[in-house]
């Protein structure tokens, strides 16, 4: 092991030390959670970063019960996107409590929690995202400055043949192009790997692109707001597209859409 990868390793240690409080201050409450982000893509494929933020996932109605527990223990909280974030900070133990992506899509239900791994964190025994949940949340996630292709494909390389692929799929929805995008994607990321991928999968992705060449959509409708929250303002602005995140099967709301947008500036000032 390299000095730079000793050190690296040493201090996500500390940082899961520092996270510690916040998992038995819910567990302590009796709140049930599931631990993702980055710590979980580590775990799956052993790829690691350095990140500010801890993620727990929670179901919606437990957000405020978290955010009671949490600021008994100590921490600052705040309901930063009512849509699908709040936050918890103490120094410098900073914890995103997720509930959906910020897309309004991929809310936490009860089949997050059954199909969860088992595992221990630090001396804690706590439960994971499921990878199948982790593919469809960061799928999404096409920002200019932020793509989280590269943890799916790390995610697909190291668990492909142990995924539950219909379960997948059907996370999807009519979304399933996306799906397919990622998966195109790995296989030229990974030529050799490309076997991974079940052979009946890709053909039921294929087939349906197939079947969709000659379907024109009545409705100008810009589904890409569900993949980037700024790349494409100007369609929906000033070209008459219509969003895809006011559709009735996304949680967000124009007033939900609009403290999104205005973050942004915000965040790009921070950078």
């Amino acid at each position: 092991m390299t000095a730079k990868r000793a050190a690296a390793r040493k201090e996500k240690g500390k940082a899961n030390r520092l996270h510690r409080k916040s998992v038995v201050a819910l567990q302590d409450a009796g709140i049930p959670f599931l631990i993702g982000g980055a710590y979980v893509v580590e775990v799956y494929t052993g790829v690691s970063r350095q990140t500010k933020d801890f993620d727990l996932y929670l179901r919606p109605q437990h957000i405020d019960l978290a955010l009671d527990a949490l600021k008994r223990a100590g921490y600052e909280t705040a309901k930063t996107f009512p849509h699908w974030l709040a936050k918890a900070e103490r120094g410098r133990d900073c914890i995103d409590l997720i509930f959906r992506a910020g897309n309004g899509l991929c809310e936490v239900d009860d089949s997050w929690f059954e199909r969860a791994h088992n595992s221990k964190f630090l001396d804690l025994r706590v439960k994971l995202c499921a990878p199948e949940e982790m593919i469809w949340m960061k799928a999404y996630i096409m920002e200019r400055e932020r793509f989280d292709g590269a943890d799916i494909a790390h995610i697909l390389q190291s668990w492909a043949e142990r995924l539950d692929w219909p379960h997948l799929v059907r996370r999807f929805g009519p979304d399933w192009r996306v799906l397919l995008s990622h998966l195109v994607l790995f296989g030229y990321i990974y030529p050799g790997e490309r076997g991974k991928i079940p052979t009946e999968i890709m053909d039921d992705l294929i087939a349906r692109l197939q079947s969709e060449k000659r379907t024109a959509v009545a409705n100008r409708i810009c589904n890409v707001t569900l993949l980037s929250r700024k790349q494409y303002l100007l369609d929906i602005r000033e070209r008459g597209f219509r969003d895809a995140r006011l559709e009735a099967r996304v949680h967000m709301n124009a007033k939900d859409i609009a403290h999104w947008t205005r973050a942004i500036a915000k965040e790009e000032s921070a950078r």
